[in-house]
């Protein structure tokens, strides 16, 4: 049900996250990590994703963000407040901002790189396709790409769980839509994830804050 086709560098690119503040991100890091060595993986994580967006094709680059920004906040972004509510209801604000196609992603997978996301953001990414969908390895998701964003195809899903995403995909299936599928990816959330995504992209910023740490802590 793929309206008219999206010509390339017409998708608004959305990275929803938090400010990287001890205690209040990636505390399922600690232990064996203290809150700080936690958010400095945290600010690590959030610097890959956003050096990445930043190299992609897009009409607009947005970081939807929950606090303020830091050093670690690169140019070439808008800057947009998270809504309150629930995480569903703050992505389902996030695609009502948009006008035209949008694909989001999150901070958790610093692993991402341009050609994980090309075939979304390639020519004729939407040629036939209404959404892109990104599974995450714990159950959710790591993108969701609409070519027409409906709040109403977010707000209700049950969010952190493991049937989030298979509820996500349906819930854009059932709605009649055509629906791609980008390579399921490993969110970090404890140590051992952080290990597997660091040796993933063992040259990004993410691997290299690991590597300052003490690693005898997390094997």
């Amino acid at each position: 049900m793929s309206a008219r086709t999206p010509t390339a560098g017409a998708t608004t690119l959305l990275v929803i996250a938090k400010e990287p503040v001890p205690g209040r991100v990636k505390t399922r890091l600690t232990p064996p990590f203290s809150p700080g060595e936690a958010a400095e993986l945290a600010t690590a994580a959030l610097e890959d994703t956003l050096r990445t967006v930043l190299t992609l094709p897009a009409l607009r680059r947005v970081l939807v963000l929950e606090g303020r920004p830091g050093p670690w906040m690169p140019q070439g972004f808008d800057v947009l407040p998270q809504s309150a509510g629930t995480l569903d209801e703050r992505i389902a604000a996030a695609f009502g901002t948009c006008d035209g196609p949008a694909l989001l992603v999150g901070m958790d997978t610093p692993q991402i790189t341009p050609a994980l996301l090309a075939p979304a953001l390639s020519p004729g990414g939407w040629d036939a396709c209404d959404a892109w969908f990104g599974p995450a390895e714990d159950g959710g998701f790591w993108a969701l790409g609409l070519a027409a964003p409906d709040p109403s195809l977010v707000r209700g899903v049950p969010m952190s769980r493991p049937g989030t995403g298979t509820i996500q995909r349906a819930r854009l299936t059932g709605a009649g839509l055509t629906v791609r599928d980008l390579p399921p990816l490993r969110d970090v959330d404890t140590a051992e994830d952080a290990l597997h995504v660091a040796a993933e992209a063992p040259h990004g910023l993410f691997a290299s804050a690991l590597s300052r740490l003490d690693r005898a802590e997390v094997r």
